[in-house]
């Protein structure tokens, strides 16, 4: 661990793991769509791709993309949320880790997509967006896809404000050798227009 709790422990003490099911629960029992980010991801993807859940949470997304096909590894610091994706997919991989430390996790380097939804960028621990940018580009293969979803104002976040803007969040990337490929404003893939509150972003690691 870096030794510094991340925005999302500050706002949850590490135990929103079951509220945070319920959540979606309620979500997807009142009709609404709750796997847009899954969705997103395998129109970028060929069948049976490996797949990085970055800040997993419950696994909601990774349990889907796991039954749309893909291989899909989860990673996250909060156990509380971690024991309900073990509870709802018991035979996928849920890895308790620290981003900014993904490489003490043994992880393979060719996953074909790394995911970080929800908000997982702006609720990093201060101070670590770009080491864990930098981790996550790693374990990418050549023309692997690093794929975010991240409010960028204090309307699409947890936050007073943002801590991060999509400038600098783009320098980390291009630090850890990415290119921005597409960005929208949805996972529905909405036009993102210069300013918007919310960017669903997709940078590549060039091919060899």
């Amino acid at each position: 661990m870096t030794g510094q709790r991340d925005r999302w422990a500050e706002l949850t003490g590490g135990q929103a793991g079951e509220e945070y099911a319920r959540r979606f629960a309620r979500l997807a029992a009142s009709g609404h769509d709750v796997h847009g980010e899954a969705t997103f991801c395998t129109a970028l993807l060929k069948p049976g791709a490996r797949v990085l859940d970055a800040g997993c949470g419950t696994g909601r997304i990774a349990i889907r993309l796991a039954e749309l096909g893909h291989h899909c590894t989860g990673v996250d610091v909060d156990a509380s949320m971690l024991a309900v994706a073990h509870r709802e997919a018991p035979a996928q991989d849920w890895l308790l880790g620290d981003l900014a430390r993904l490489d003490t996790l043994g992880l393979d380097t060719d996953f074909d997509l790394v995911l970080a939804a929800g908000n997982v960028i702006p609720l990093l621990a201060p101070g670590t967006g770009p080491a864990v940018v930098g981790q996550l580009a790693a374990v990418l293969r050549p023309g692997g896809l690093l794929v975010t979803g991240m409010g960028l104002d204090a309307a699409h976040l947890p936050l007073e404000e943002a801590p991060v803007t999509r400038a600098q969040f783009d320098q980390w990337c291009a630090r850890a050798g990415l290119t921005l490929r597409q960005r929208y404003a949805t996972w529905s893939g909405d036009p993102y227009s210069d300013g918007g509150g919310y960017a669903v972003s997709v940078h590549t690691r060039p091919a060899v």
